[in-house]
């Protein structure tokens, strides 16, 4: 999952355009870009649009951003969009690893009643919206099987915070907001979830896109939210490995198996352990290319 981009869930037009955006994810959206009178609506919408394109060859993964669990409305938006079986559920303003528990069972339900297989829905949760999910990031490890991603917002913990802004003179997020990025790069790669940033809001602003995109996959990101269809392009462009990244890291990976897989070789007068064998295996499996360990 390289790009995930945001769509509204009540607009059908901006739904059939996100289908050509070449991201590698859609987030039909129920909460945020969907006013409250709006949502019933926006759901019967969003399902006939997962049901239009579900059995579509090629196609991005739909999943949905359905309301909080807190709101009331969970339960409306799964009963809507499950009946047409979408890839995966994202969770926002998710608290803990319980959460995850939560929506697991919820989905357990409606797989059964409609027939789908056990487990076939994933789950993408925003994991640091409040001040109170930051303590919580190293509990979704464990949390089921479902977990697909983890990944950040600025905005509504923001709001929480009671911060006047989120980044710095220089563009840059400012000190608890970096804190929160950090810990879910963390509590995802713990909880073997990908980690994925989180957008960049000035969609006019493509090298401020890539800036950020590029320092998120320095430091272990594996894919980035988008707002925008513009953005796409710039978001899969970072995440994908090059040609020579991919062959040097064929290259570590094959040497190490040809040596038997010791603690560490030499290849072009370097000695390599057993980290980079691990950055090597990332580096193929984001380019979609079979690992046998």
């Amino acid at each position: 999952m390289r790009s995930l981009l945001f769509v509204p869930g009540d607009s059908e037009r901006k739904l059939e355009k996100s289908l050509t955006s070449g991201a590698d994810v859609l987030l039909i959206d129920l909460e945020d870009s969907v006013a409250l009178e709006a949502k019933p609506k926006a759901r019967e919408i969003a399902t006939a649009f997962l049901a239009a394109n579900r059995e579509q060859e090629t196609r991005p993964r739909l999943y949905v951003r359905v309301n909080a669990l807190d709101t009331g409305e969970t339960d409306a938006d799964l009963a809507a969009v499950m009946r047409a079986a979408p890839d995966g559920i994202m969770l926002p303003k998710s608290i803990s690893g319980r959460d995850v528990q939560h929506l697991a069972a919820k989905l357990a339900v409606h797989e059964a009643e409609q027939g789908l297989a056990d487990g076939a829905t994933r789950v993408i949760v925003v994991a640091t919206e409040t001040a109170a999910s930051v303590f919580n990031l190293g509990t979704y490890a464990g949390s089921g099987p479902r977990l697909a991603g983890l990944t950040w917002g600025a905005e509504d913990l923001s709001a929480d915070l009671g911060a006047l802004g989120n980044r710095t003179a220089d563009g840059r997020y400012s000190g608890p907001f970096w804190l929160a990025r950090n810990l879910c790069l963390f509590g995802a790669v713990a909880a073997e979830a990908a980690p994925i940033d989180t957008v960049f809001t000035n969609f006019r602003d493509m090298d401020g896109l890539r800036a950020e995109a590029l320092e998120a996959l320095n430091d272990g990101f594996t894919g980035k939210m988008a707002i925008h269809p513009a953005q796409v392009p710039v978001i899969n462009e970072v995440f994908t490995p090059s040609p020579e990244e991919i062959a040097k890291a064929r290259r570590v990976f094959e040497a190490f198996a040809a040596a038997g897989n010791p603690g560490v070789v030499g290849l072009d007068g370097e000695m390599l352990d057993r980290p980079h064998v691990r950055r090597a295996e990332k580096i193929l499996a984001r380019a979609g290319l079979a690992v046998i360990a």
